[in-house]
């Protein structure tokens, strides 16, 4: 299974339900967008699903996420906003970072 279309899907589907007329959900949290993953060490090992990457990034408090396989190409710039969740070939979380 290939997670960077089903974390596309999640977030058109994201975009397309606030043009919804229906009520908005309450919001979960508020992101403020100061990573911190030190709480998040834990889920290391577990499958990265579009639920979990989602609790992961509102756990985290980060702003933004991104989501690298092996041989995925990554900018070099520090986004102290943004969640790194690196997965091996099975989609195994094997590391959570802030940057």
């Amino acid at each position: 299974m290939d997670l960077r279309h089903p974390l596309a899907s999640l977030t058109l589907l994201a975009l397309l339900a606030g043009c919804s007329s229906s009520q908005p959900a309450q919001p979960a949290a508020e992101i403020t967008g100061e990573c911190n993953v030190d709480n998040l060490q834990d889920m290391l090992g577990q499958n990265a699903s579009a639920e979990l990457i989602e609790q992961l990034q509102q756990q985290a408090n980060a702003k933004t996420l991104r989501v690298l396989a092996p041989g995925d190409a990554a900018t070099m710039d520090y986004n102290p906003q943004r969640l790194n969740i690196d997965i091996d070939e099975s989609e195994v979380i094997i590391r959570l970072t802030c940057g």
